[in-house]
C-alpha cells in the first residue's frame, strides 16, 4: 500500500471508524509530552488530522464534520496527557473516588472542544495543496491560545512542547514563546500531509516537507548557537539549600502527622551534603516547598521558634505555607492564602507572596458558595476555598536580588509570570505535586516551568514536595536537580538572568503579525481558485 492510498482510506473513512482513527491519533499524539518526548510521532498523528480535516466535506456539513474531528482528536489527546489528574482522587479516596469519571473522561472531554473548534476555524479557511497546512496550524494555534488564557487559562501540554524536550529547539522560546513553538511545530509536523498529494492538486508536494525540515534545522542552529554562546554566571555570595522533603500527601494534612513532619523539615535541611556543605551553617538561604506544614504557621509560636533555632545568623528560610486572614466586611467565613513566607534568623516572618492562579476544583470550586451547599468540596477541603492574592509583585529577599513568585501551576502560564514594574531576576517556584505520585504530571509540570525560564531570560530555581527539585539557568540548562520521587537536599548558586529576551519585550505580537500573514495566503489563494474556476 502507498502513502496515497493510505491518505485516501483516511479521507474516505466515516462514522466510528472515522473517529476511532482521530481519538487514536490525537491519544499517540500524548506521547510527544514530557517524559516521554517522543516529537517525531507528531510527524504521523498530525498529518493524519490533515486527512480527516480533507475528508469532512464542503459547507456547513463539512464544518460540523471538521468539528466532530477535532474533538476526537482532542479528547484522546486529552485522555491520554492528562490522566494523571484523577490519582489526587485517591489520596483521600473515601471522599473523592467518586469523582474520578469527571477528571479522566470530563475534564479532557471539555479542553477537547478547544480542538473541536480549531478544526472548524482551520476548515473555514482549507484550501487545496500546501496552504492547507498553514490553514490548520493557524486555527488550532489560535485556539490553543484561547485554551491558554479564557476561564483562567489551561495551557497544560500545548503542541509547542513538543520541540522544547530537545534544548536547541527550546531556544526559539526565547522569540516566539510558547504560542510562536505551538504554531511552527503545528506547520512542521503537518506538513508531511502533502506527499500524498496528487500532483495537479500539490504541484510540489515534497516542498512543504522540504521547507519544514529547513525550519527545523534554522530553530535548531539557532539553538545551539545561543547556548554555545552564553557561559553560566552566578550571583556573588549567594548559597542556596533546596530541600525535597516526599512526604506522602495521604499524610501530610493529617493532624498527628505535625510534628513528624516539622521533625523531618529541620533534620533533612541540616544534613551534610559535602565537606563544603556540613549544613545550614554553610548556606544564605533554606528553601523548602509549597504548602510546607500542615498547620497556619504565622499561628504556631513553637514552630517559629524551631525554626528560629535551625537557622544561623543572616540565614534566611523561604518556604511555602497557608496563612488566614480576618474574612472580608459582611463575610463569616476567614480568608486563607497559598503564600511563600520569608523567615529571618530569629524566626519573624517579613516578606510575603499569595497565589493569584488558584486551581479549579483543587483550590476553590467554580461557584463556591452554591456547590458547598449540596456538600462539594474541593480537594483542600478549605471551608469557602482558597482566596487569590491581590497582586503580582517582586518577593524581596535578603541577601537576594528580586524574585519572581510562582506557586504550584503559576508556572505554567506564557507572559504571565512577571510582576509589574521592574524586571525581576531569578524565578521562584515552590511546587507540591505529591498529589499525582510517579505519573507524567510532575515531568509535564517541570518541563513547563523550564520553559517560562528560556522566555524570559531568566534563571529558575524550583522546590518540589516530592519532586521534581532543580536550579535552572536562563537558557533552560538544568544545573542541579532531584528526581522525582526522592528525597534530598540541593546545594548551588544563584545563575545570574540574561539580557530581556525578544520574546520578553515583545510578548505575541510577531506570533500574530505571522498568524495574519498565513491568513493573508491563504485567502488570497482561495481568491485565485475561485477565478479560475
Amino acid at each position: 500500500m502507498t502513502l496515497a492510498d493510505l491518505a485516501n482510506r483516511v479521507v474516505l473513512s466515516g462514522g466510528w471508524r472515522r473517529r476511532g482513527i482521530a481519538l487514536g491519533c490525537g491519544a499517540l499524539s500524548a506521547l510527544a509530552m514530557a517524559p516521554f518526548d517522543l516529537w517525531p510521532v507528531l510527524a504521523v498523528t498530525f498529518p493524519v488530522f490533515v486527512w480527516l480535516l480533507d475528508g469532512v466535506g464542503a459547507g456547513r456539513r463539512g464544518l460540523l464534520g471538521a468539528f466532530g474531528t477535532g474533538w476526537w482528536f482532542g479528547f484522546g489527546y486529552f485522555i491520554a496527557g492528562l490522566y494523571w489528574i484523577g490519582m489526587a482522587l485517591f489520596v483521600e479516596a473515601d471522599k473523592f473516588a467518586w469523582l474520578l469519571p469527571f477528571a479522566v473522561l470530563g475534564i479532557p472531554a471539555g479542553l477537547a472542544f478547544f480542538t473541536a473548534f480549531g478544526a472548524l476555524i482551520a476548515r473555514a479557511m482549507w484550501t487545496t495543496g500546501s496552504l492547507r497546512i498553514l490553514a490548520f496550524a493557524t486555527g488550532l494555534t489560535l485556539t490553543e491560545f484561547l485554551r491558554g488564557t479564557i476561564l483562567t487559562g489551561f495551557p497544560w501540554n500545548s503542541f509547542g512542547y513538543a520541540l522544547t524536550s530537545v534544548s536547541y529547539f527550546a531556544q526559539g522560546a526565547s522569540l516566539v514563546g510558547l504560542w510562536g513553538l505551538t504554531l511552527f511545530a503545528l506547520v512542521i509536523f503537518a506538513s508531511p500531509a502533502t506527499i500524498a498529494d496528487a500532483r495537479d492538486r500539490t504541484r510540489h508536494p515534497w516542498a512543504p516537507v522540504a521547507l519544514a525540515l529547513l525550519a527545523l534545522f534554522l530553530l535548531g542552529a539557532y539553538g545551539w548557537h545561543r547556548l554555545a554562546n552564553h557561559e553560566v554566571a552566578y550571583v556573588e555570595g549567594v548559597r542556596l539549600r533546596l530541600m525535597q522533603p516526599n512526604i506522602s500527601q495521604n499524610l501530610k494534612w493529617q493532624p498527628d502527622q505535625r510534628p513528624i513532619v516539622m521533625r523531618r523539615y529541620l533534620s533533612l535541611s541540616d544534613q551534610a551534603t559535602s565537606p563544603e556543605r556540613q549544613g545550614v551553617k554553610d548556606i544564605t538561604h533554606l528553601i523548602w516547598p509549597e504548602s510546607a506544614f500542615p498547620f497556619f504557621l504565622d499561628r504556631e509560636p513553637q514552630a517559629l521558634a524551631q525554626i528560629g533555632e535551625l537557622l544561623p545568623n543572616g540565614v534566611s528560610l523561604i518556604t511555602g505555607a497557608i496563612r488566614i486572614d480576618a474574612p472580608l466586611p459582611g463575610a463569616k467565613e476567614p480568608r486563607v492564602f497559598n503564600s511563600i513566607r520569608v523567615l529571618r534568623d530569629d524566626g519573624a516572618i517579613i516578606a510575603t507572596y499569595d497565589k493569584r492562579y488558584l486551581v479549579p476544583f483543587g483550590e476553590f470550586l467554580p461557584f463556591q458558595s452554591l456547590l458547598e451547599s449540596i456538600g462539594l468540596q474541593q480537594l483542600t477541603r478549605v471551608r469557602g476555598g482558597f482566596t487569590p492574592g491581590a497582586t503580582r509583585r517582586a518577593l524581596t529577599i535578603p541577601g537576594l536580588p528580586p524574585a519572581a513568585p510562582l506557586i504550584c501551576y503559576e508556572a505554567i502560564y506564557p507572559g504571565s509570570v512577571l510582576p509589574q514594574g521592574a524586571r525581576p531576576r531569578w524565578i521562584l517556584n515552590l511546587t507540591n505535586d505529591a498529589w499525582f505520585g510517579i505519573t507524567p504530571g510532575p515531568y509535564q509540570h517541570f518541563a513547563q516551568a523550564r520553559l517560562r525560564a528560556i522566555e524570559e531570560g531568566l534563571p529558575l530555581v524550583r522546590v518540589a514536595n516530592n519532586g521534581i527539585s532543580a536550579i535552572v539557568d536562563p537558557l533552560g540548562r538544568v544545573l542541579r536537580s532531584l528526581s522525582l520521587g526522592s528525597d534530598g537536599l540541593i546545594d548551588g548558586a544563584l545563575p545570574q538572568p540574561l539580557e530581556t529576551t525578544f520574546y520578553a519585550r515583545h510578548r505575541n505580537g510577531p506570533v500574530f503579525f505571522l498568524i495574519a500573514a498565513f491568513m493573508i495566503a491563504i485567502f488570497a489563494a482561495r481568491r485565485r481558485n475561485a477565478k479560475h474556476r
